[in-house]
């Protein structure tokens, strides 16, 4: 049996996520705490007390990534190890810190200059998404280039997510010309998101750049557990290219549902998601409804875990943090 570590990326998120964790384990309180020291900004009132800022990119990728590594923390106390973690999106630098790429302090700090230059990277109101239900990839690639021809605008695929779900991004006008010929060519929803900025498109290229000189300064180290990529949806057992992925990946399409193929061509046979919501256990009803997933976004989750054996407290946490 192998399993893989998943985690979700922004949009899952909701006040009080990961609060029983903090409650309840040290190791999961020492990530939050250890966090909130390198952040400036209030990370434990956003994650535990009622704000709006929660849904404000530039404090939600960071908040979620905390959320997400605290959760991490009360799986490991299990002794739960994964054979390969990924994650969709912000979720890919859990992924990292679960793989030993990347320590958890880096990553929080970088993840808060993600959150930033995704935020600022194109004015407000001038970039959307909308989730395209119903129809398979080639279609929706076919009127994206088609539209972007016409218009002199930018609309992409930015996220496949599942066989049916796949979201464009890019101007808005763009975005909502797309939606009304993808709904005459058969889509049964085109639905908005409501985002600050049409992410994983071009029109994010200069926050890529921002994030690279970012990376620069950034120690990463090869994976003690692979990992699978965003924009490849390929294993990585090197650290060399990594820092190029993440520079790619703010303006490059997210090809999840191609990456728990890869997955299961490695032999995966169980899932765990690991954060708030259910988000990626969605997509795999989807993609191959007879892998099992298990979601662990409260300490009671933590029951369908329980296996027999020692429990790894305190492994491999804030290591050279």
């Amino acid at each position: 049996m192998k399993t893989a570590f998943i985690f979700p990326g922004q949009g899952a998120q909701y006040v009080g996520m990961a609060k029983d964790f903090y409650d309840t384990f040290d190791e999961c309180r020492e990530v939050v705490d250890h966090a909130a020291k390198l952040l400036d900004f209030n990370v434990k009132g956003i994650l535990f007390d009622e704000n709006d800022l929660i849904n404000k990119t530039e404090y939600t990728q960071a908040a979620m990534l905390v959320a997400e590594i605290c959760v991490l923390e009360g799986v490991r106390r299990l002794g739960v190890q994964a054979d390969v973690t990924a994650g969709l999106s912000l979720g890919e630098y859990s992924a990292l810190v679960a793989s030993g790429v990347m320590n958890f302090s880096d990553a929080v700090r970088l993840v808060r200059k993600r959150g930033i230059y995704m935020e600022n990277a194109v004015p407000a109101g001038k970039g959307g998404m909308s989730a395209i239900i119903g129809l398979d990839a080639p279609n929706v690639e076919e009127i994206c280039v088609d539209v972007t021809k016409k218009t002199g605008l930018c609309v992409v695929p930015a996220n496949y997510n599942c066989p049916g779900q796949i979201v464009i991004s890019g101007h808005k006008q763009a975005v909502d010309y797309a939606g009304e010929r993808l709904k005459e060519a058969g889509a049964r929803l085109v639905a908005p998101l409501n985002v600050s900025g049409p992410f994983h498109s071009p029109l994010l290229s200069v926050a890529g750049d921002r994030l690279r000189a970012e990376l620069a300064d950034v120690t990463l180290r090869d994976p003690v557990i692979p990992y699978v990529a965003n924009v490849t949806a390929e294993e990585i057992t090197s650290a060399d290219g990594v820092k190029e992925l993440l520079a790619s990946q703010v303006s490059s399409p997210v090809r999840w549902e191609q990456s728990v193929h890869t997955m299961l061509d490695m032999g995966v046979t169980e899932f765990v998601e690991i954060g708030p919501g259910k988000t990626l256990s969605g997509f795999m009803k989807r993609i191959d409804r007879s892998i099992p997933v298990i979601t662990v976004s409260t300490v009671a989750d933590l029951d369908k875990l329980i296996k027999t054996g020692e429990s790894n407290v305190g492994n491999e946490k804030f290591a050279n943090a």
